[in-house]
């Protein structure tokens, strides 16, 4: 009992303290900042297809759809995969939801040059004025 007594006198002898330790919270959250900052970039990425090489200007990617024409003639738009068949009926719906001023189109240098062409023929028939093409920045 001796014991219990003494932890009793110790306790009221102090004060409580009721500050809030933000240090841990501090540490948590540059820890989700480092995570969120790695996997950014990442899910940028979309659609993984072996751009061209030219020398270009970079564009803006504000507000565009992205399509993303692949070597086997499938079309995505962000990162879902469809048919041509089904992108051509899906467009009209993203394009209405997002109503973007542009349009970028990554085309696979593998791709046919004629599944490119389709797919801009769908998208200028939407009534898109600007559509820009993806590629790496060249020498």
């Amino acid at each position: 009992m001796a014991g219990l007594s003494g932890f009793a006198r110790r306790r009221r002898g102090r004060s409580l303290n009721a500050e809030v330790n933000i240090i841990n919270l501090v540490d948590v959250m540059l820890v989700l900042l480092i995570i969120f900052m790695v996997t950014a970039p990442i899910l940028q990425a979309g659609i993984a297809v072996q751009l061209p090489d030219v020398a270009s200007k970079p564009i803006p990617m504000s507000d565009a759809v992205v399509i993303t024409v692949e070597r086997n003639g499938a079309v995505s738009i962000g990162d879902v995969r469809q048919t041509f068949q089904q992108f051509q009926t899906s467009f009209a719906v993203a394009i209405a939801a997002k109503h973007p001023r542009s349009v970028s189109v990554r085309g696979d240098t593998r791709a046919s040059y004629g599944d490119v062409l389709r797919v801009f023929g769908v998208v200028l028939a939407s009534g898109i004025k600007t559509v820009d093409l993806v590629t790496e920045s060249g020498p």
